[in-house]
């Protein structure tokens, strides 16, 4: 299992299925590759003066201390500035490590950003990751490609496109796996109590007519259709969309004539 993220943290709070299919396996090892080299991050309170390299250095540490905490086969950092995953024409450097580390890592299941996310970073990783898997042998691609929730819920989709993502296990490695980012909870974002909030709602809400099978949940969508067909992508947004368009207005005209 691969974790492909924008930022340290991402990981821990989107692809925490992965870690916990992983945590104490001698069978099954979480790789995690963070891309962009953290000096843009949020930064009040006690972290208010620190400056840009230092702040690469400390997020560098939180990121290979969840990687201790979560028993991690490896944590890889790109150390990319985040800007440029915003910009098609600088993408190439990071697009290029990522599949020497496909190659090497040969992963089954990758987790990464799912293309609804509001932050553009993470989508330009996506997209970076797309194009990474493009490039390999058919023999070198992995069985499958999850996306994630970061800054977005995926709670919308149509019921048939959602993948609910069992996290109730080992919640104590979780919540611990979320304060290591001290950077960002202490700076100004409680990250900590969102991502535990968005599971445990997520896990009540997925079902209005059942008890709740778990009691922690993250959705997402699966994109392994768009292994080695990155082209495929906006057509599965336009069918996501639209899809959830005519369930909204569906509903709205059948209980209206009713």
């Amino acid at each position: 299992h691969l974790g492909v993220g924008a930022h340290q943290d991402d990981l821990e709070f989107m692809a925490l299925h992965g870690i916990l299919e992983c945590f104490e396996r001698g069978d099954s090892w979480f790789g995690a590759i963070t891309c962009t080299d953290g000096a843009s991050s949020s930064r009040t309170a006690g972290y208010a003066d620190v400056c840009d390299s230092e702040m690469k250095r400390i997020r560098g540490m939180e990121q290979r201390t969840a990687g201790l905490i979560g028993q991690y086969g490896f944590v890889a950092q790109l150390g990319h500035p985040s800007r440029v995953a915003k910009v098609a024409g600088e993408r190439r450097p990071r697009v290029d490590d990522l599949h020497a580390l496909l190659r090497k890592a040969r992963p089954r299941v990758i987790y990464t950003h799912n293309p609804f996310d509001k932050h553009p970073t993470h989508v330009g990783v996506l997209l970076a990751l797309l194009e990474a898997i493009d490039g390999l042998e058919f023999h070198e691609r992995p069985e499958q490609l999850i996306g994630c929730e970061v800054w977005r819920s995926l709670d919308w989709l149509p019921d048939e496109h959602k993948l609910l993502l069992d996290c109730s296990s080992h919640s104590q490695l979780s919540e611990a796996l979320a304060r290591v980012f001290d950077s960002q909870i202490s700076g100004g974002k409680r990250y900590d109590r969102a991502i535990l909030g968005r599971r445990w709602a997520n896990a009540t809400f997925s079902e209005s007519h059942a008890a709740d099978a778990a009691s922690e949940i993250s959705i997402a969508i699966d994109l392994t259709g768009l292994i080695g067909n990155k082209s495929g992508l906006p057509v599965l947004v336009n069918e996501l969309l639209d899809n959830f368009r005519s369930s909204v207005t569906d509903t709205l005209r059948d209980l209206a004539h009713q």
